[in-house]
């Protein structure tokens, strides 16, 4: 009897066989699934915040099928198959855990993150041989994480703030530089575009050190005025009125 892996690779076998298969799955190639898989890996993250652990299961498997699926497309290739990724992962976790699968050792788990940070950038020498502490991070991750990860890797190297209030002084100076951009004559867009961007860094380097994820904190920030936004809509409809009809004294 097969395994419940087994089963599922079987399964996406059967999907893309040429004669008996899913037209829509055939049609699928690496590029037209990456959007299934961000969905995927956000309604993961949706829902653990929502604490629906029941429907984690569904979803954790929705997002198994996105890994199978690519390395299913692999194997038709002939580049790799799904043992062949398991493999992959287990050799890197056994690498980058010396302190568990050898004889290393490590005091706490900042320390560990310390090590890990190195062995990665181990790791990326070898394959590219750049020397530079920045690369790996994807242009692609959202514009947040890019940032936080980016300044991560700057602060495994010393390039950091000591004590958060550096960070503050930097965030304040941050927003009196945009208010000087705000309060010229002649506003120029694009400077206001960039400093809304170091702004923006600053708040994300805040959280950093706050030890805060700053996606998570505003997709969290967005819920709460969804949610309040729609109270005063369905309150208004009770009442027979409109937002329309409402200044805005009378929404907040």
């Amino acid at each position: 009897m097969e395994s419940s892996i087994e089963q599922l690779l079987t399964i996406m076998r059967t999907l893309r066989d040429p004669e008996r298969g899913c037209p829509w799955d055939l049609e699928q190639r690496y590029e037209t699934i990456v959007p299934h898989t961000l969905e995927e890996a956000y309604e993961v993250a949706d829902a653990i915040e929502q604490g629906d652990l029941e429907g984690l299961k569904g979803e954790l498997g929705d997002l198994l099928f996105q890994v199978v699926f690519y390395a299913q497309l692999a194997a038709e290739e002939g580049r790799f198959q799904f043992e062949d990724v398991v493999t992959a992962i287990n050799q890197k976790l056994i690498r980058r855990h010396p302190h568990v699968f050898a004889d290393q050792t490590v005091a706490d788990a900042e320390e560990q993150t310390q090590r890990w940070e190195q062995l990665k950038q181990l790791e990326r020498r070898a394959e590219s041989g750049s020397s530079s502490v920045l690369d790996g991070v994807l242009g692609a991750l959202p514009a947040l994480t890019r940032a936080t990860k980016i300044q991560r890797r700057a602060a495994h190297v010393g390039f950091d703030w000591p004590e958060i209030e550096g960070v503050i002084e930097k965030l304040e100076e941050e927003i009196g530089e945009l208010r000087e951009e705000l309060d010229r004559t002649s506003q120029e867009p694009a400077r206001i575009e960039e400093e809304f961007g170091d702004l923006l860094f600053s708040m994300v380097n805040l959280g950093r050190h706050l030890k805060l994820d700053s996606e998570g904190a505003l997709r969290r920030a967005t819920q709460k005025f969804e949610l309040r936004f729609r109270q005063m809509e369905q309150q208004l409809q009770g009442e027979g009125r409109s937002l329309e009809a409402l200044d805005l004294d009378e929404m907040e």
